[in-house]
């Protein structure tokens, strides 16, 4: 049996949970991914978000992290959810602990390039955000907001639909 690092502020094997803020930015009706460069869920696709630092409201760290991972400007509108994300390792112990506030955002024109840690960015419609993330939450989270949203005007015509 391996021992936890000796470092429980950690967020490996940590002390307590860590606040997280997972963002659900929508353009029109898409909805913005990222590809995770980091653990938990290295390589997946999944919603931008992360750490919210000492000191930041929730809707802060929000368009803080949209900005770190993508560069994209976005506007809070909302709570959509809270998420438990408790991640076991093979022995059964807390490998990660995340309470995981889910902000529905908007985002104005502008191209996602990716930092921080997102290795790839798309937008997606929320059925095509199914089919491609693997965490059951995400796609729960999307489809959450997604029945929040009102309803966006059509497209002025001429107008070309957001590219992924």
């Amino acid at each position: 049996m391996t021992t936890p690092p000796a470092d429980r502020s950690s967020r490996e094997y940590p002390d307590r949970p860590w606040v997280g803020v997972g963002v659900v930015v929508w353009r029109g009706d898409r909805v913005l991914l990222i590809r995770r460069g980091k653990a938990p869920r290295l390589g997946q696709w999944s919603l931008p978000g992360g750490a919210q630092s000492v000191g930041e409201t929730v809707f802060e760290t929000a368009v803080r992290e949209v900005r770190e991972e993508t560069g994209l400007e976005v506007v809070p509108t909302g709570i959509v959810t809270v998420v438990d994300a408790i991640t076991p390792d093979a022995e059964g112990r807390v490998h990660f602990h995340y309470t995981l506030v889910e902000v529905a955002a908007e985002s104005a024109d502008g191209d996602a390039v990716c930092a921080d840690d997102a290795l790839e960015a798309c937008w997606a419609t929320a059925d095509e955000a199914a089919e491609l993330t693997e965490w059951d939450e995400t796609r729960r989270v999307i489809l959450l907001s997604a029945s929040q949203r009102p309803s966006p005007p059509p497209p002025a015509p001429g107008t070309p639909a957001p590219s992924r």
